[in-house]
């Protein structure tokens, strides 16, 4: 755990935490952390090992930044933990995240809504031994797992049983492979800021993600302005359906060969990487928002019952 001393409120970073994103996490916590003190808040660093309902009583902070990633750090977890202390925190409340995280639920809603969705379904790891769910290509992944950890890709020639890892869950989520390109949403309050294009070598899997030259953006993505204008108003409606607060990331594909037909919404990130080079930071500050002013409206937009 670190500590400044500075002169606003007393502001508690959680990042690190137990899940498969422990180290993205442990870097977002870190940038946020060195940004708010730039802006003279007190801050705390918390690794949330088990022990974090007693530690956040011990240092009872103003106010919680939620810098976790993956599960237990945006599916609701620590979140109801959070309002249970009744310490206001950032980004989305309980329900949002849960909702969010849960990838077939979260599809059911936006498709319920007219939102543009892939085909997919839940379905046991054992029965894609022999026999293959859907047309190939197409995507394997775990349902509540984020930074595209687990995402496996069908290839057209690959024949059961696939080469899942062995710590793949035993039940799944399939869903139809959208060919074309990444694109990408920040939702900030209650504005969709721009769209950025994700461009890679060949998969934006966890390494493009992160590892430098893994990927390429291109803010604002050159792309038709009835397409940009749906990926606005896309993701600004996933945002309000799910009930997100603070920040979100929606996710895209666009075969952009059928036009519009070919925009997909896949999925929304309640958590989305927090350095100034991160997707939704590379957004914000485009716009006009600095890495350090972004951390410190999601401070003052901080709140329980959230």
């Amino acid at each position: 755990m670190g500590i400044s001393s500075g002169k606003g409120p007393k502001v508690a970073v959680l990042m690190g935490g137990h899940s498969l994103e422990r180290e993205v996490s442990l870097i977002s916590g870190q940038a946020c952390s060195a940004a708010l003190r730039g802006k003279d808040f007190e801050v705390l660093e918390l690794d949330a090992g088990h022990d974090v309902v007693q530690r956040l009583s011990e240092l009872q902070p103003d106010v919680v930044f939620n810098a976790l990633h993956g599960r237990w750090g945006e599916d609701g977890s620590i979140q109801g933990v959070l309002e249970w202390l009744r310490i206001p925190y950032t980004h989305s409340g309980v329900m949002a995240s849960a909702l969010a995280m849960d990838k077939i639920r979260s599809k059911h809603i936006f498709s319920g809504f007219g939102l543009p969705t892939a085909q997919g379904f839940i379905i046991d790891k054992s029965n894609l031994i022999n026999a293959h769910p859907l047309q190939r290509p197409y995507v394997v992944k775990p349902i509540n797992e984020g930074s595209s950890i687990g995402v496996y890709f069908v290839n057209p020639a690959e024949d059961p049983p696939l080469n899942l890892s062995s710590d793949m869950p035993s039940v799944l989520m399939v869903e139809e492979y959208i060919p074309g390109r990444e694109l990408t949403v920040t939702v900030m309050g209650k504005k969709a800021l721009l769209v950025t294009d994700i461009i890679t070598q060949q998969w934006y899997d966890y390494d493009a993600k992160y590892k430098n030259g893994g990927s390429v953006h291109e803010v604002p993505a050159k792309i038709p302005e009835k397409i940009k204008d749906k990926c606005l108003e896309y993701a600004l409606s996933a945002h309000e359906l799910i009930g997100c607060r603070g920040i979100s990331r929606a996710d895209f594909r666009w075969d952009e060969s059928l036009g519009l037909d070919g925009l997909i919404l896949l999925e929304i990130n309640t958590q989305p990487g927090m350095t100034p080079t991160s997707l939704a930071p590379e957004q914000a500050e485009i716009c006009g928002i600095k890495f350090g002013d972004l951390c410190q409206w999601l401070v003052e937009d901080a709140s329980c019952d959230r």
